[in-house]
């Protein structure tokens, strides 16, 4: 494991307005070391989402810079950028597999950036990273789906699939953005774990967008919970109390609404 104090992510001063004037984020400070496991909570349209997109850079900022393993992804460009974001893997709600291909192709789609576009294109995977993509599909318990298509899988069974991809990329930061919001408590359950091994066997920095309350408490090591676009709070999992939580989630009526 990486020295735990050592930034992986470091959010200075950054805000994003959208055109039409809405405040997406603003004045964001975060640091984020190796090896965290972080989750993020607030209620829909708070601008978690926006702070994903943000840290691997599907969309720019209006103000401050992003650092990522000591390199500005707000100022880089072309291949740098390229380089930069082969770091992070990202984990979708709706999963974004290509829905006729096999589970195989999917999986070998976190190798993408490793290849020149040709290759890709003709399909040329090297035989090493077939088989890195197979071990993946074991490490989450589907290596017997490998040559099924992605759509006759359940949802649960996709988002694995998106884990395997993510893993077979061998990124150092995973960024995922309500990876359960569409399966059940179960099943949410199952991805949480998949999301922790990654964590905790390959030492990837994990930032995980939840809606629930429940997933964010027993997963999480770090909450940072984001309001209107804004951090309001940010602490040890270990030693939140319950009404930071009824805070985020109820527009802080109570004790922080002189502050708003």
């Amino acid at each position: 494991m990486a020295n735990a104090n050592t930034p992986m992510i470091e959010c200075k001063n950054v805000s994003k307005v959208y055109p039409d004037g809405t405040v997406g984020l603003k004045d964001i400070n975060l640091t984020i070391n190796k090896g965290e496991f972080v989750v993020v909570v607030g209620l829909s349209g708070a601008g978690k989402s926006t702070l994903l997109r943000s840290i691997n850079r599907l969309q720019d900022v209006s103000g401050g810079e992003i650092l990522i393993d000591g390199k500005s992804i707000t100022a880089a460009k072309g291949k740098e950028l390229r380089l930069i974001r082969r770091d992070i893997g990202m984990i979708f709600q709706s999963f974004n597999l290509v829905k006729r291909s096999s589970v195989l192709r999917n999986v070998l789609v976190g190798r993408v950036a490793y290849y020149p576009t040709w290759k890709t294109t003709f399909n040329l995977f090297s035989k090493e990273d077939k088989q890195k993509a197979y071990e993946a599909l074991q490490q989450v318990g589907l290596a017997e789906k490998v040559y099924n298509r992605a759509d006759e899988l359940s949802g649960g069974q996709q988002q694995r699939v998106a884990i395997a991809r993510v893993l077979e990329q061998n990124p150092k930061i995973i960024l995922a953005d309500e990876p359960t919001a569409s399966l059940d408590p179960e099943t949410s359950k199952r991805i949480m774990n998949d999301l922790k091994m990654l964590n905790e066997k390959y030492g990837m920095t994990v930032i995980a967008n939840l809606h629930s309350v429940e997933l964010a408490k027993e997963f999480g090591q770090r909450v940072i919970g984001i309001r209107a676009g804004q951090v309001v709070y940010d602490g040890k999992m270990s030693e939140t109390p319950e009404s930071v939580f009824t805070n985020i989630y109820n527009g802080g009526n109570g004790k922080e609404a002189a502050d708003d």
